[in-house]
């Protein structure tokens, strides 16, 4: 038997693997976290933090008959002539769409930027050559339905002697007006970037504005993305001399901006490029950057206004596949959800003989058939409630009227002390599952672990991006057995 690793730290056994074999990744405990963030430096907490353990961390349902989607079309670590297009449901967990959505008719594409344009049609602008060839030129190509892509044109960049143009990002400023920020370099420097802002000047996203450099970034700064809270700009930026993202704010879109964050201001490291950033559901801000030096890719939340990040994480999946993109968030009709008020079984999607059930106040994941005893399938029947932390998620309560909740990761029955801790762990969100029916649900005050079964118990982990984790944790609603 394979014996997984286990967190630093952690004295306890091991886990065994599930029924096929597979070894799965370990998840510490509660008390293994504290005791490790006991051992952190408090200035290094302050700065990145332990995911789950700082700052008002939540996850948000969408509201009923709707769901939030994630898109992103990266380039290929392996390729750089072809994107794939990947969507989430909570923009940690990124599923492929479409393998090789779109190829160039000529030239590479890198960097690809997404926008939903309100033609209802989705745009990417993209750099059309590779990092060594001169690059005069942005491409462009328009999809209906994210998955089947037309090539429109590729623009030069009118900017006298121009060497480069890279990482087209698009912004929409809250007048509605369409801009792309793009590093340009000219012949006398080809490797010192300064960033421009390009201006929309038809709906059709034909006509371009002259170039105008951000200013108060300068130059030897690349790929600068931008969001807008209120009045204020927010640039994370890559000064390319020192290799960190830097932090810029200015009243306008095209400045003057003041840096105030240098150096690993955010405990993000060094040799990160490609910053991109979205809001959650939870309004937490997420922002996803390329580790190009050690070929993964990296997420980190911010709760504060972009004061403090969490300590950054690979993307499961796709870290070390997927490179520079950024993140197109929407919601969408549909979604997944649970009837609530009403008694249920909770089958596993990918174990179809297998029930949720409470034993000894445990949570497992027993076959339960017509033959079972009727306290059995007493055991294996729960009443499916409004979330107690957040109505739009949902609550299992037992016969016995407690509630699940997760307790050191495991998933375990208690009386509800009406405290908001329990609330937290006793709420889950309805994400899309795998099987026909499934939901997969998350944690509510652990957002991005969700319920899965783990040699037939019931724990919430971290998906670690694989077709096998999102089968464990799938789970369908049927027919009470009492």
């Amino acid at each position: 038997m394979i014996t997984p690793d286990r967190p630093a730290g952690f004295t306890g056994s091991a886990p065994t693997p599930d029924a096929t074999g597979t070894p799965r990744p370990f998840a510490p405990s509660r008390r293994s976290l504290l005791r490790a963030m006991a051992a952190v430096p408090v200035p290094a907490l302050a700065v990145g933090g332990l995911p789950g353990l700082l700052g008002p961390a939540a996850a948000a349902a969408p509201p009923s008959g709707s769901a939030t989607r994630y898109t992103i079309v990266p380039f290929l670590n392996s390729n750089d002539g072809t994107v794939n297009v990947y969507q989430s449901d909570d923009a940690t967990d990124f599923r492929l769409l479409k393998s090789s959505a779109y190829t160039p008719p000529a030239n590479r594409i890198r960097d690809a930027s997404i926008l939903k344009h309100t033609d209802g049609y989705y745009y990417i602008t993209y750099t059309t050559h590779t990092w060594q060839d001169t690059s005069t030129t942005i491409g462009f190509a328009r999809s209906s339905d994210r998955s089947n892509w037309t090539f429109l044109y590729d623009y030069t960049v009118p900017i006298t002697n121009l060497s480069r143009a890279w990482a087209p990002e698009w912004f929409v400023d809250s007048d509605g007006s369409v801009n792309i920020l793009v590093s340009c370099s000219t012949t006398n420097d080809e490797w010192i970037f300064t960033p421009y802002r390009l201006r929309a000047t038809n709906s059709a996203l034909t006509g371009w504005s002259s170039p105008v450099a951000l200013s108060g970034i300068g130059t030897n700064h690349i790929d600068t993305f931008v969001v807008r809270t209120g009045s204020t700009y927010h640039a994370f930026t890559k000064n390319e001399t020192s290799k960190y993202i830097e932090y810029a704010t200015a009243g306008a879109l095209t400045g003057p901006y003041t840096i105030s964050r240098t150096g690993n201001w955010a405990g993000w490291g060094g040799t990160r490029e490609g910053a991109a950033l979205i809001q959650l559901d939870n309004g937490a801000w997420r922002i996803f950057f390329d580790g190009y030096g050690d070929g993964s890719y990296y997420c980190s939340d911010s709760y504060d206004g972009f004061t403090t990040w969490s300590a950054p994480r690979a993307l499961p999946g796709i870290s070390g596949t997927a490179r520079h993109f950024t993140v197109l968030k929407e919601t969408v009709s549909g979604g997944v959800s649970l009837p609530t008020g009403v008694t249920r079984s909770l089958r596993s999607g990918n174990y179809t003989t297998r029930y949720w059930q409470d034993q000894s106040a445990l949570l497992n994941l027993p076959v339960v058939t017509a033959s079972s005893t009727a306290a059995e399938k007493q055991a294996s029947t729960f009443t499916i409630v409004a979330g107690l932390a957040d109505a739009n998620g949902y609550s299992f309560r037992n016969a016995a009227g407690n509630y699940l909740r997760h307790w050191d990761f495991r998933g375990r029955f208690d009386a509800n002390d009406g405290s908001s801790t329990f609330a937290g762990d006793a709420t889950f969100i309805a994400r899309t599952g795998t099987a026909s029916g499934s939901v997969r649900l998350e944690s509510y005050n652990y957002p991005g672990r969700y319920l899965r079964h783990y040699s037939y118990q019931l724990r919430v982990d971290v998906p670690d991006g694989t077709d096998l984790f999102r089968q464990d944790s799938s789970f369908v609603a049927t027919t009470a057995w009492a």
